[in-house]
């Protein structure tokens, strides 16, 4: 499961998301406690941001049949239905940081 990425190298890290380790922390701390993140319901949909961010980075790092939810969710331990949950979750996240990081 590649959302517990102490089992990769860095390089593995990288060629996985595209970012190395400190700048998906650093992205996560400027992210984690927008409210797209605390208005999760159920037990399942509380997953970290952490998670909601490196799902996103690797569905924006794939392409073609590897960019499929049911892969990505394969690969991050999740189904492709939270896959995709992740992926609005972090990009809406991401985007109100647009003024701020731009």
């Amino acid at each position: 499961m590649l959302y517990d990425g102490k089992y990769m190298t860095d390089d593995e890290f990288l060629s996985n998301f595209r970012m190395d380790r400190e700048c998906i922390q650093q992205l996560n701390k400027m992210v984690e406690d927008d409210e797209v993140f605390k208005q999760c319901w159920g037990a399942r949909s509380k997953m970290p941001s952490m998670l909601h961010i490196m799902v996103f980075l690797k569905y924006l790092g794939s392409y073609g049949n590897d960019a499929s939810l049911q892969k990505i969710g394969r690969a991050m331990g999740i189904s492709k239905g939270s896959v995709n949950k992740c992926v609005m979750r972090a990009g809406s996240a991401i985007l109100k940081l647009q003024k701020q990081a731009i």
